[in-house]
């Protein structure tokens, strides 16, 4: 029977009303999930021991199996690769190439070395005496003219009006003084009259040649024959006094100035060979003779000027730069080597020269065998050896750079060799 808020023992005096009886239900009972039943038959066989055991010896067995394979590739490899190392090592590097020459044996003149510019033997700037405007010009630029050629000529209307009312007055006065002479002889004049005319025609005869001196001066003429520069004035421009007109410089020939040290001054003297070439033309040397040696020597630079003659044929311009030679009389025999077979160092200079040695298989092969040279006087592109080569032996030219005492050398002087341009062809003498 369901309890009820009314159980309670009623105190006394206070009595509760049937109405506010209140029933209170009992709590529900909880459902639990149903658990399916157990599946009828025999209970399963647990896995045998031995079969775990030979699962893991055959899985400890195959990594085994593939370590031990892995290891064998590995030492045949690191094994072929050692055999492969030694035969190279016993082969010796790989040969080379190289293009090679023969050291000659030549004759070389002693010559002092300089630079030098060209002056030219005759060479002015053309400039007006007097003020004027340019009326007529009668060259071009680059023009050769004849020595008194008339080049420009600036307004003379003035003057020219001038000396012809100067000469019509000196006509006069020339006829005046003949007849004053005339009348002198017969006695109808004094002396005086007559002498007086005599010097008025004097006078006049010098204003007219006053007046032709102002117009010459308005006329600029060639002082020599030679080549003309680029003309510098046009027609109707105003010219002051020393306005440049243009250049004329002569064509017979050219002068070069160059100096050299105190030292080969007893050396030189007038008429002593020199060969000039100018810098960056490819050109055969030209040949000219030494016309002064200066007699005092710089302070300053210690140095002795010279001065050379060339009949160069417009082949120098004033104010070229040049290498010259002066030629000595001595002479000398040398061994001549292309300067791209000196190999340069700060402990000297050396070449390699190609040797025979035997190989690993017995056999004669070409080896590069470096010697040390003393370098002396240079010709073009050749060098001469003092001391350290001997004529004949062959010099490597290209490629020496690489080499190194014993390396095999293959030798090809066909697609490896000299640009022909580097390769001059001086001549000794």
């Amino acid at each position: 029977m369901p309890a009820t808020l009314n159980e309670q023992p009623s105190r006394p005096g206070y009595p509760r009303p049937q109405s506010e009886r209140v029933t209170i239900p009992p709590p529900p009972s909880p459902e639990f999930p149903k658990v399916p039943p157990l599946p009828s038959g025999p209970a399963p066989a647990r896995p045998r021991s031995g079969r775990r055991a030979l699962r893991y010896v055959l899985v400890i067995g195959g990594a085994l199996a593939l370590i031990a394979l892995l290891g064998f590739l590995k030492f045949s490899q690191i094994s072929m690769l050692m055999n492969f190392g030694a035969q190279m090592q016993k082969a010796g590097p790989p040969p080379e190439v190289v293009s090679t020459t023969v050291a000659t044996a030549q004759t070389w003149e002693h010559t002092l070395n300089a630079v030098a510019s060209v002056v030219s033997a005759k060479g002015v700037a053309l400039a007006n005496d007097a003020a004027g405007v340019v009326s007529a010009i009668h060259f071009d630029s680059g023009q050769t003219v004849k020595q008194g050629q008339v080049l420009v000529e600036l307004d003379a209307r003035v003057e020219r009006a001038q000396l012809a009312s100067i000469r019509a007055r000196r006509e006069f006065a020339a006829s005046q003084e003949a007849r004053s002479q005339n009348l002198v002889k017969s006695g109808s004049i004094a002396q005086a009259s007559a002498e007086s005319d005599t010097a008025q025609l004097k006078s006049l005869a010098a204003d007219e040649s006053s007046l032709q001196a102002q117009i010459d001066r308005k006329i600029i003429r060639a002082p020599f024959s030679g080549k003309l520069g680029i003309r510098q004035v046009n027609l109707g421009q105003y010219l002051a006094p020393g306005t440049t007109v243009t250049v004329l410089e002569s064509a017979d020939a050219d002068y070069v100035d160059f100096t050299l040290p105190q030292e080969n001054l007893p050396l030189l003297h007038a008429g002593m060979t020199v060969r000039a070439t100018p810098e960056g033309v490819n050109a055969a040397p030209i040949e000219g003779q030494i016309s002064a040696v200066d007699p005092t020597i710089d302070p300053q630079t210690r140095a002795v000027k010279v001065r050379a003659r060339f009949e160069s044929e417009n082949q120098f311009r004033p104010g070229m730069f040049l290498r010259v030679a002066v030629v000595l009389p001595e002479k000398d025999k040398v061994v001549a080597i292309p300067l791209t077979s000196v190999v340069h160092a700060s402990y000297g200079d050396s070449v390699f020269v190609v040797s025979e040695k035997p190989g690993p298989d017995g056999k004669p092969r070409k080896v590069a065998e470096q010697k040390f040279v003393k370098l002396g006087d240079q010709r073009g592109d050749f060098v001469a050896v003092t001391d350290g080569l001997k004529a004949g032996e062959e010099v490597v030219t290209a490629g020496a750079f690489k080499l190194r005492n014993g390396l095999p050398l293959k030798i090809d002087n066909k697609s490896v060799k000299l640009n022909p341009s580097l390769d001059p062809k001086p001549v000794n003498h």
